[in-house]
């Protein structure tokens, strides 16, 4: 059976975006880079809610993506995205299907087929809705050395207690820390 794995950076105070969605405060650098291209070596299905996919549909595509990180931007515009939403009426970013009921459900279906790892990013709803449903095998979490004060915690709405085995942590240079958790 495949894994999902959750990526997320976070800051210290538990945020994975600020108050208004803004997500500037991302210590991001070559390092960064290089871990994001290493992973993607090991996943061929990338999983989003609406906000999330919104965010990455409006800027991967665009010249300034392209220029910027060419690498990164061809692995985002071509690997297989999944996209949950009942709202969106079409997804039309490269490689996107739109699923609109049943998140659980579905994402049970996808671990069985063969394949790579599926990773989601940020979605924090969607999240919370397969963390309570046990269907995270792993959390990668890049631990940002900043304090926002308020925004949009990662793990909200999670009744029950989960217990995490620590699988591996790394600190790179500019302060942040990656922490990889098996459920």
């Amino acid at each position: 059976m495949r894994k999902l794995k959750s990526f997320n950076l976070l800051t210290l105070d538990g945020f994975f975006e600020g108050p208004n969605g803004e997500i500037h405060w991302h210590n991001v650098d070559d390092e960064f880079s290089e871990l994001a291209v290493e992973n993607s070596k090991n996943a061929d299905m990338f999983v989003f809610g609406r906000k999330t996919y919104q965010l990455m549909e409006k800027y991967w595509p665009t010249e300034t993506a392209l220029k910027n990180d060419p690498v990164i931007a061809e692995i985002m515009n071509t690997t297989k995205k999944i996209v949950f939403s009942r709202t969106l009426k079409k997804a039309d970013w490269n490689n996107t299907t739109l699923l609109k009921d049943n998140a659980a459900e579905e994402i049970l279906k996808l671990k069985k087929q063969n394949g790579k790892d599926m990773v989601i990013f940020g979605s924090a709803d969607l999240s919370s809705t397969l963390i309570q449903n046990n269907l995270i095998d792993e959390f990668e979490i890049m631990l940002n050395p900043v304090i926002l004060g308020n925004g949009s915690p990662l793990f909200k709405n999670i009744r029950n207690k989960i217990t995490l085995k620590l699988l591996n942590s790394k600190t790179y240079k500019n302060g942040n820390v990656l922490l990889t958790y098996s459920v």
